[in-house]
């Protein structure tokens, strides 16, 4: 996907188109104002976040072992979430980053979406800021740099919503958006992450989404808990390395076509996943052939392993789910196993909660 081209900037900066060779001058200044998507998950729908909202992280207890999940202690987390909800809200309002009291020197930005959980039978409702039900918690775009296209990605939830599938649903959905081009997007080159060593299972899911571990700052947190440092971990991924299908995929989530940029993630998909089939068919087709009787037997068995192999390919590229949210073809009485998850884990706590009030 390309870059956009900002109207209303001054930084322009040459850039070759495809294999054209014809030079484009284009802006790598970001909109002094934006409107922040709505985005719509299976689990989820994520609105803008407000400043009124940070009372309810609060009421969530959000914060508790921040220095397990982010490597903040509690009052920094709390002070940023706050800081990041104001510059977007800000960057909204179109207050300039150097003028609004909390901006970034650098004129970066942030977007801050709330996120509501979407109720399980809403196949035949419209699902919106109103139909959505609890506030859970946040995800962010942080430190949004026009000049090198890149921003942090960052889920803060509430203490009882955390390790239920929610970052999975919203995540992909999030990053679709920053990669999708101007004016659907953010038309980002790259968007990473920052795990503190400790924290393995946020590790595990973002290298399920795609994000490649890039570099490590060594000692760079401190542990609390253990009472030592610990390492900060980045991961990152690009642009043309980023299929939002396959992500989603990872996790039995469905592609909803009516969020920003997913209609043409979902065509880049689908050509790529074309363009496998047609190199595992080359493949096939390139294998030699024996031909000699005495070869007979091997011949059969390679005909064989080679048929194997091929069904083997052909399943893992045709299992891909590529349907559409409102697809007839999908099976909506099947609860998927992250709303059985979700399920699991909050039964456990209240039995466990009935068994200490007893």
């Amino acid at each position: 996907m390309g870059m956009p081209i900002y109207k209303d900037g001054n930084d322009m900066t040459a850039v070759v188109d495809g294999d054209s060779g014809e030079g484009t001058a284009r802006s790598r200044d970001l909109p002094s104002q934006i409107t922040i998507p709505c985005i719509q998950g299976e689990m989820v729908y994520l609105r803008p976040a407000s400043v009124g909202d940070l009372a309810s992280m609060d009421a969530l207890d959000a914060y508790v072992n921040a220095s397990g999940v982010t490597g903040k202690d509690r009052v920094a987390e709390r002070a940023a979430v706050q800081a990041w909800v104001r510059r977007s809200q800000a960057w909204v309002d179109g207050i300039e980053s150097r003028k609004s009291g909390i901006g970034d020197p650098e004129s970066r930005r942030t977007i801050a979406w709330a996120m509501l959980t979407v109720p399980e039978e809403h196949e035949d409702e419209t699902v919106n800021e109103h139909t959505a039900t609890e506030f859970i918690g946040m995800i962010f775009l942080i430190d949004i740099d026009g000049w090198a296209r890149s921003a942090r990605i960052q889920v803060i939830l509430g203490k009882e919503y955390r390790g239920r599938g929610y970052s999975r649903d919203a995540m992909p959905r999030v990053m679709t958006y920053g990669f999708a081009d101007e004016p659907e997007g953010l038309g980002l080159h790259r968007i990473w992450v920052a795990v503190p060593e400790k924290n393995t299972r946020s590790y595990s899911v973002y290298q399920s989404l795609g994000f490649v571990p890039s570099g490590t700052s060594r000692d760079a947190l401190w542990d609390e808990a253990n009472n030592k440092y610990q390492d900060l971990n980045v991961l990152d991924t690009l642009v043309d390395e980023y299929d939002p299908v396959r992500a989603m995929d990872a996790f039995g989530m469905h592609v909803i076509t009516t969020n920003p940029g997913m209609e043409k993630a979902l065509l880049l998909h689908q050509h790529s996943t074309a363009i496998r089939k047609q190199a595992l068919s080359d493949t096939i087709a390139s294998q030699p052939e024996a031909h000699s009787d005495e070869a007979q037997d091997e011949t059969t068995m390679g005909d064989k392993m080679k048929s194997d192999s091929a069904r083997i390919a052909q399943d893992n590229i045709e299992s891909e789910n590529t349907w559409p949210y409102n697809s007839t073809e999908r099976n909506k009485s099947k609860k998927a196993w992250w709303r059985r998850l979700g399920h699991d884990r909050m039964s456990s706590r209240n039995a466990n909660d009935s068994q200490q009030e007893e």
